[in-house]
């Protein structure tokens, strides 16, 4: 039997707290044979569809496919499933939806990235994009440091000011709303992009000294969030170097290899230095690796089972 679990039931079940235990061990375990993300573009309605496999953690007795369809101009722009499979059997385990699964073990991730490499002392946050990758990311990351103050900036203003309102009220902080990224960065130490965004939005001029900036948004050929110059004049951090290179985090900016410093699997085994200067502008461009989603979806998994939630079904029948 199969279980399925809905955006409903992956919402009841997930908690950050555990799902960022679980990315930090993935991050820290050996790292297993590279996994293959293919992105297929030209569809209609200029959406494109991605394949992650196999989804492999150290100590997990299961695996990962997930299949993706982004079409930016839908709501939700997101839509898929993660298959989890028995590593010893390939039995269907469980189909869980894969938009919730994505901004879970993007955020949370973007979460250790941003904590690993921002100043110790960072806890003024300014978010360009508001959506549900943006969300999951203050929720990892008032787990593992002190928020103190919230900008947000979105096309919609009305999303951002939601946004605004929902995360002061649950940290107890001064929450405001800017019309334009440059202004909501001037004040921040700490900056979260998550947007569609096909050309910069920021520049190296735009941010102060000693800022962390996490880039979510340039996961696919085409997409970028960050100048050239700023990147250029930054420690940049990504989750896997060879793709951030094909999918645009590096070559969208006209960059290549040498300009990652290392992955955040090689900070948190301590294989590289994060932060090097108090001053430095540091960036974490993540494009998002198979075996994250099975870390989430294997704690939603179990969580479901003791639980005794979701809906079971026979695909054999």
């Amino acid at each position: 039997m199969t279980l399925l679990l809905a955006r409903s039931d992956l919402e009841a079940l997930l908690d950050p707290v555990e799902c960022l235990d679980a990315l930090r061990r993935g991050f820290r375990a050996e790292e297993g044979e590279v996994a293959a993300r293919r992105v297929v573009g030209g569809l209609p309605g200029q959406g494109t569809a991605t394949a992650l496999l196999p989804g492999l953690v150290e100590e997990i007795p299961a695996y990962t496919v997930k299949v993706n369809a982004k079409f930016p101009g839908s709501r939700p722009a997101l839509r898929g499933v993660v298959c989890l499979h028995d590593l010893g059997t390939g039995e269907l385990l469980a189909q869980l939806d894969s938009a919730t699964v994505t901004a879970w073990r993007t955020g949370l991730a973007a979460a250790l990235g941003t904590h690993a490499l921002a100043r110790p002392d960072a806890g003024t946050v300014a978010v360009i994009g508001a959506g549900a990758q943006a969300e999951l990311v203050m929720r990892g990351l008032a787990e593992l440091r002190e928020v103190r103050a919230l900008t947000v900036c979105d096309l919609d203003a009305g999303r951002a000011a939601d946004f605004a309102e929902r995360h002061g009220a649950r940290l107890g902080l001064p929450a405001s709303v800017a019309a334009d990224p440059r202004v909501a960065v001037q004040d921040a130490e700490i900056v979260v992009t998550a947007t569609w965004a096909r050309r910069p939005i920021l520049h190296a001029g735009d941010v102060t000294r000693g800022t962390h900036l996490t880039s979510l948004g340039a996961d696919e050929p085409g997409k970028a969030e960050l100048g050239t110059d700023l990147i250029e004049g930054a420690r940049v951090v990504v989750d896997d170097v060879p793709l951030a290179v094909e999918m645009g985090v590096l070559a969208g900016a006209g960059l290549d290899v040498k300009h990652a410093a290392g992955t955040l699997r090689d900070l948190l085994r301590g294989q590289v230095p994060g932060r090097v200067k108090g001053g430095e502008v540091t960036v974490y461009a993540p494009v998002g690796l198979p075996w994250q989603d099975l870390a989430v979806s294997w704690c939603a998994y179990e969580a479901a089972r003791a639980a005794g939630s979701g809906v079971e079904f026979d695909f054999l029948a």
